[in-house]
């Protein structure tokens, strides 16, 4: 975990894992979200994010730039007001990807690279299958959206 002069930063990010579709997950593929009143949703912002440039990202890359702290940054912020706003987020732990719609809603795992760089595969997809059953590869469920 990286120090700083508040203390300790919480990482969501992990390294070679597949971060399997929840167990009650109702998508049998990977579904794209839609917006909701004309506004993108968290759903659709990380889904576009991830799509757009798979192993770009980081969970924690994503995970800023989807919160609202994130959204409120302009376009344009310093460099400087922008690491510091990461940082102010990052002081407390945040929900990871497993937390993301994307898992357990819509259908799409999320595997991170050995640089924990993240990409999308669907459920029913070949690539998600193998790494579903690459013994090298962690595997962890999203979370589930109801109680056992």
């Amino acid at each position: 975990m990286a120090k700083t002069l508040h203390g300790a930063l919480h990482s969501t990010n992990c390294f070679n894992t597949l971060i399997r579709v929840a167990e009650d997950c109702p998508a049998q593929s990977g579904e794209e979200p839609q917006l909701r009143g004309g506004q993108p949703t968290v759903a659709v912002l990380q889904y576009r994010m991830i799509a757009e440039a798979p192993y770009k990202y980081t969970s924690d890359d994503v995970v800023f730039a989807t919160s609202s702290a994130g959204r409120a940054l302009d376009a344009k912020a310093a460099k400087k007001v922008r690491s510091l706003a990461r940082e102010t987020f990052f002081s407390r732990g945040q929900a990871c990807m497993r937390a993301s719609p994307l898992g357990k809603r819509f259908g799409w795992g999320v595997h991170a690279d050995a640089e924990g760089r993240i990409a999308l595969y669907a459920v029913d997809s070949k690539r998600y299958q193998a790494l579903a059953g690459d013994p090298e590869v962690t595997q962890v469920r999203a979370m589930r959206s109801k109680r056992a």
